[in-house]
């Protein structure tokens, strides 16, 4: 029997009578990081690294029963060898280390290998088997370093200023807003965050992550105080009544999703910008065979693409069908009607 099955309640471990990143109730889960298609309410029992614990609580309820790990701390759970190791995806995230008799699993959950300069960097694992995503899992996928993407994003700030508006980005709450405000040039103008980014970043800051200070956008702030700035907001206020407050303002989406021709249109916003907390294609490839391993399952993104793929190359992949949808990056893709 392999160390890992495949269940209607997600990716378990029969020895250790445990899931990982299940999508249904159980006893025990191992928590590859806190986005919402990961880390689902009503488990018994937690397992997830210390820096995830603070905004599980945080999205989950103070209540929960949690174990927080350091990375690359092993404990064992009748005779199972788990550890946490870097995702680099968000801050918190890990790939998750099962070692049973000398069969080593690993579960990547979400990843990506350029470093963000905020959460702690990928870490190869050697394995036998690797359960990879493949949410950009076409060779189309290829990033641009980030440092390109943010000097777009600030030319696109400074022109927007110029011109006497207000930049409005989407930034998911945990993740790709912590990645924005670090690496935009605060000298161009303010900084205002919506109240969900910015209790997500107290959150951060109270666990010692020092997370640079935005303005919250309060009912009472005036209009003329927000001309030049720039408002970082989750993707559902873009396009609502919230962003009339404003006044004149240009608004951008930034997601891998925006190197897909028509996206853009579709959101009917004015500028995309690519940027991506997944791995690109590149780094899908790179990452497993860095691992060492043999078998690879592939879950959601590309899946059935990048699975016969490898096999091409010689490992032995399959895909497995699970519920996990890419985070902040599910509504631009079924808008899109990409396969999952």
């Amino acid at each position: 029997m392999p160390l890992l099955e495949f269940s209607e309640k997600g990716i378990y471990c029969s020895q250790a009578d445990c899931f990982i990143d299940p999508w249904r109730p159980v006893k025990k889960a191992l928590i590859t990081h806190a986005h919402s298609d990961h880390a689902r309410s009503g488990h018994t029992q937690y397992i997830a690294t210390k820096d995830s614990v603070p905004v599980l609580k945080h999205r989950l309820g103070s209540f929960i029963n949690i174990l927080g790990l350091n990375y690359g701390e092993k404990i064992l759970i009748n005779g199972v060898s788990v550890s946490f190791h870097p995702a680099g995806h968000i801050i918190g995230s890990a790939q998750i280390r099962l070692e049973y008799k000398g069969e080593i699993w690993v579960v990547s959950g979400d990843y990506k290998l350029e470093h963000d300069g905020i959460s702690i960097p990928f870490e190869t694992v050697k394995c036998h088997t690797f359960i990879t995503e493949s949410t950009f899992g076409l060779p189309s996928f290829r990033w641009q370093q980030q440092k390109t993407v943010f000097d777009e994003i600030n030319n696109w700030w400074n022109k927007n200023k110029e011109e006497g508006k207000v930049s409005i980005i989407a930034a998911y709450s945990l993740g790709k807003a912590q990645r924005i405000i670090q690496n935009i040039d605060p000298s161009i103008g303010n900084i205002y965050t919506h109240g969900a980014i910015e209790n997500t970043h107290e959150v951060l800051r109270r666990q010692g992550y020092n997370i640079k200070q935005g303005l919250k956008v309060e009912n009472h702030t005036k209009q003329d105080d927000f001309q030049g700035s720039m408002i970082l907001a989750p993707p559902s206020a873009i396009g609502s009544a919230w962003t009339k407050k404003f006044g004149q303002y240009e608004e951008a989406i930034v997601s891998g999703w925006m190197a897909v021709r028509g996206i853009r249109r579709r959101r009917n916003t004015e500028r995309g910008f690519v940027l991506s907390d997944h791995a690109d294609w590149d780094g899908l490839n790179m990452a497993i065979k860095n691992t060492g391993a043999e078998k690879v399952y592939v879950t959601h993104g590309y899946s059935e693409i990048f699975a016969r793929w490898l096999t091409e190359q010689g490992y032995d992949a399959g895909v497995v069908k699970t519920e996990f949808t890419g985070d902040e990056e599910t509504d631009l893709q079924q808008e899109n009607q990409v396969p999952v």
